[in-house]
This record gives C-alpha cells, structure tokens and sequence, in this order.
C-alpha cells in the first residue's frame, strides 16, 4: 500500500506527481493553492497524455530560465539530473539554447546551476567509489 492509498484518486496521482517532479517526498496539504497544486497541476496537466515528464521538465526549465527564477531551477535541475531525464550533455546543450534565446545573463546563471549539479552528483559518486574501495 502506497502512502497516499488513502487520499482521493487526483490527490494521490498529483503528489506522486509532485514527488517525482519535484525529487522529494511531498506531504498532503491544505487550502486552495495546495489543491490548486497538486489536484490540477500536478494531478491532471503533468500527467496529460502527448508530452513524456522529461518534455514538460524542458519546457519547464526553459521558461524558469528566461524569466530568471533561478530558487526553481535549482530544484527541477537537480531533479531532472537525479531522475535521469537529463545528463550531463542535454543539460549543458539546454544551456547553450538559453543563453542564446533568453539572453547570456540568465544562461549563465543556468549554467551556474547546471555545472553545480553535475559537480555534486561527479563528487558523490567519487565518495561512493572510494568508500566501496576502502579508501
């Protein structure tokens, strides 16, 4: 039995949703923009047929980036990274594209994200190899 077996079928489905987004685990909410969240965003447009996730988490990021909104960049990339919807190439071709179309400013502050992604996913696969190692 999964932990939101019990909430309402759109509650449930919105945050899984949401977790899988967001790349950590979600509690159950309260009020209008909780509902508004989790039920239609997540629960329905995030889970519409004819984009996959890793489509909608492009788009996403796109945008986040050309409006500069660089606090939710920092948690779909990592995310997206984490999930394996983008490596280390499609995230670095993703930046090229913005600074390009959103201009050099707000590719680079992407850029910064990326590379700051990548660098402590090389950092802890090293940790991990050096402890299976007996480093």
């Amino acid at each position: 039995m999964g932990k939101f077996d019990d909430l309402p079928e759109i509650r449930r489905r919105g945050l899984e949703t949401m977790e899988e987004v967001y790349g950590f685990e979600m509690s159950d909410g309260t009020g209008d923009f909780f509902r508004y969240t989790a039920d239609h965003l997540f629960g329905d447009i995030w889970n519409r047929p004819g984009l996959s996730v890793r489509d909608r988490r492009l788009l996403l990021i796109g945008l986040l980036a050309g409006r500069g909104y660089a606090d939710v960049l920092g948690i779909q990339v990592p995310a997206a990274y984490a999930n394996g919807e983008l490596d280390d190439d499609a995230l670095r071709e993703v930046v090229l594209m913005i600074c390009h179309y959103a201009g050099w400013p707000d590719g680079a502050r992407l850029n910064h994200i990326v590379e700051d992604t990548i660098g402590k996913a090389q950092r802890a696969r090293e940790k991990a190899a050096a402890s299976e190692s007996g480093e």
